[in-house]
């Protein structure tokens, strides 16, 4: 990726403007998890040290916009990174025409950018006026990276310099080394209920891994695909065909989309429904299959051990009940423990990783969800194109 970094410049007086990604879960006024913080934190320490005026803005929650509410506001994460450097963070309000100073090494946090008229449409003249504010822009959050937005894009576009930040630049990295240098076998596992939300992902998958194991509902068409019974399971039985297509596709490779032998079964969806252990080809008309067995389980150990790559989106059952999550744990085992690259990302994958205690373990976790995904699609990212046709 040919963009400027940050690192490679002086920032020494300048104005900087951050986009990052602070869109943090915020219960009573409180962050209660603060992942992306940490990861955003890199970037502004760096300005601050070296003595830039820091601004930096994010979107959080999904506000109307022109509309200030308590609860879209900053203010939760301002608290939150006053407490990391010991000092107290401003939060400006209204901030789009300008009228407030910001000292050299001081850090102020800009109130939602979602607020602001015009940010979501990309509109010109609110992008060339978040422009006016900087000497620098750093386009940090990967997580939105896939959204053209005025605070993403359009000021790109407009500002004197725009270039990547820490986490960004290490996010297209990790990314890049796992998908266009990758040490082979190279293993994707996609999981998630729906197979519509990720066809296009499994699609450019199979032209480019090794093996591509599906997991959680997605699984379910394949194996349906496969001619086993799902019973009640989710499944999508339009995509059969689609499944059925892809298994081809693979196969023709010398690849393969392994399906599982044994499945663990439920009648209802609820915490305190008993687990219950199948064959792949025992499944009643009356079962949910919500999650794989120890035989399937295995077999996906064995894959990611021998893996040079392993790119992670999903798990592969239902985890949040501890009956249904011995699928996604031998997995979680198997990714902290392989010699192999691994990538993870995405929500749910994430809340796996912390679960089964495995952060430390995995070689790189994007804090993307949606960007992660078109990424591995193949697409292009609005937000890293502007950067790099600004390099040039």
């Amino acid at each position: 990726m040919s963009v400027i970094k940050l690192v490679d410049l002086d920032l020494k007086n300048k104005r900087v403007f951050i986009r990052a990604d602070l869109n943090v879960p915020v219960k009573e006024g409180k962050v209660t998890s603060d992942a992306r913080i940490t990861a955003s934190m890199a970037t502004i320490n760096h300005c601050l040290k070296q003595g830039a005026k820091v601004m930096v803005t994010s979107h959080l929650g999904r506000p109307e916009e022109g509309v200030w509410t308590e609860e879209n506001s900053l203010q939760p994460v301002a608290d939150d990174i006053s407490r990391r450097l010991g000092t107290t963070v401003r939060l400006i309000k209204d901030w789009v025409d300008g009228g407030f100073e910001v000292s050299p090494g001081e850090l102020v946090v800009l109130e939602n950018c979602r607020i602001n008229k015009g940010e979501k449409k990309n509109l010109e003249e609110t992008a060339k006026k978040y422009a006016s504010l900087c000497d620098v822009f750093v386009m940090d959050a990967f997580g939105t990276a896939h959204r053209a937005q005025a605070s993403t894009h359009g000021i790109a576009k407009y500002a004197p310099v725009a270039c990547a930040g820490i986490l960004l630049t290490e996010e297209l990295d990790a990314l890049t080394k796992a998908l266009h240098q990758p040490a082979r076998p190279l293993v994707a596992i996609v999981g998630g209920s729906k197979v519509s939300t990720k066809l296009t992902v499994l699609e450019s998958l199979t032209e480019k891994v090794d093996q591509l194991v599906v997991g959680g509902g997605i699984a379910n068409t394949f194996l349906k695909a496969a001619g086993h019974n799902v019973g009640k399971s989710l499944c999508e039985d339009e995509l059969v065909p689609m499944a059925k297509s892809l298994m081809n596709k693979m196969n023709q490779r010398n690849a393969t989309i392994p399906i599982a032998v044994d499945v663990v079964v439920g009648k209802k969806f609820a915490a305190d429904e008993p687990a219950v252990l199948k064959e792949a080809d025992a499944v009643s008309d009356d079962d949910m299959i919500f999650d794989i067995g120890p035989k399937s389980a295995q077999e996906l150990v064995d894959i990611i051990m021998k893996a040079g790559t392993v790119v992670w989106n999903g798990p592969v059952g239902v985890f949040e009940f501890d009956q249904f999550g011995e699928g996604t744990h031998a997995i979680a085992k198997a990714i902290a423990e392989t010699d192999a690259f691994t990538l993870a990302g995405g929500g749910d994958t994430i809340a796996a990783i912390q679960k089964y205690d495995i952060y430390d373990k995995v070689s790189y976790i994007s804090t993307a969800g949606g960007a992660f995904l078109e990424f591995l699609e193949g697409k292009k990212l609005p937000a890293v194109e502007i950067l790099e046709l600004r390099a040039q």
